[in-house]
């Protein structure tokens, strides 16, 4: 396992389950988050995104490095996903996606924390009161990533690792016992 990408739906905790990988395997975590939002919730033009995550990706690779790459976005899928050696899918069940979303946007509304250096922050009125809320993405999103996300998957199980991982014990499992 040198070359991971995890992935899921918004909430799922992509980043929270890279940061744990990232201790027990010292792998890099690059993420996408961070290279795709700008100042104002502004998304980067694809050209300058892509050009971003090839970078990132890239240099680890030169230096003989690993890396885990976390985050769902389409436009990078193949800058990501063809090296990756392993696929780690979040595919939790939607109630338990959603209280955890929940709590980590009132906890970051209630605590103002800048989100990927940007200058970002959540507020309870785009978080509730918004056609663009996080917690309504998630709603919109779940079923037709874990669509997504299988037929995908599936096309990749023969020549990647892939964990699919459904619910909190067996995320607890994998991060003790990643397959190194």
């Amino acid at each position: 396992m040198r070359r991971v990408v995890v992935f899921g739906t918004t909430g799922s905790g992509k980043s929270w389950l890279a940061e744990r990988l990232a201790r027990r395997t010292g792998l890099r975590v690059i993420e996408l988050d961070a290279l795709f939002w700008a100042r104002e919730w502004q998304p980067a033009p694809l050209e300058l995104f892509r050009h971003r995550v090839e970078r990132e990706v890239g240099a680890l690779d030169a230096a003989g490095e690993g890396w885990i790459v976390v985050g769902n976005y389409g436009q990078v899928r193949d800058l990501v996903w063809r090296p990756a050696d392993t696929l780690v899918w979040l595919d939790l069940p939607l109630p338990l996606v959603m209280w955890r979303l929940l709590r980590r946007t009132i906890r970051r509304v209630a605590t103002r924390e800048e989100l990927w250096g940007t200058g970002n922050r959540e507020t309870l009125r785009h978080a509730f009161l918004s056609r663009d809320s996080i917690l309504l993405w998630a709603l919109r999103t779940h079923r037709r990533n874990r669509d997504r996300f299988a037929l995908e998957c599936g096309f990749l199980a023969g020549e990647k690792k892939v964990a699919r991982l459904r619910s909190a014990r067996e995320v607890e499992r994998f991060v003790a016992t990643p397959p190194l």
